[in-house]
């Protein structure tokens, strides 16, 4: 299977991950999947889940959105933040969730920031379990 090179850049770091075979991302208007040779595009991502295959391997990271740039010689994945799905800590994970919603309850908080970080927490969770 043909390969491209895929690098994930946030404000902090660049990560290069090598050569993959696929990557699905979640894009604001649904998910989509780029495969090498792939048509080049600008796509904004939103929360979500990434999955990457690499040696016929899926590996699986939350996001919380950003854009997908796409080249004939790469992928780079512009994320405001991510995280491996096994280096999730799926106990903050509920423990935000369940913070998020008692905020929601009490009206605490600006509805749009707080269901924003509801939908980072379940994404988190999700993605802890692949």
């Amino acid at each position: 299977m043909s390969t491209f090179r895929l690098e994930i850049v946030t404000p902090t770091k660049i990560l290069d991950e090598g050569q993959v075979e696929y990557v699905r991302c979640p894009g604001l208007d649904g998910s989509f999947g780029v495969l090498a040779n792939h048509r080049e595009a600008i796509i904004a991502l939103g929360i979500g889940e990434v999955k990457v295959t690499r040696n016929s391997k899926d590996h699986y990271l939350a996001t919380s959105g950003g854009f997908a740039e796409i080249t004939k010689e790469k992928v780079e994945l512009l994320l405001e933040t991510y995280e491996r799905a096994e280096g999730i800590d799926a106990d903050r994970a509920e423990s935000a969730l369940q913070r998020t919603q008692e905020r929601k309850r009490l009206n605490e908080t600006d509805a749009i920031r707080n269901d924003a970080s509801m939908l980072r927490a379940i994404n988190r969770i999700k993605v802890s379990k692949r």
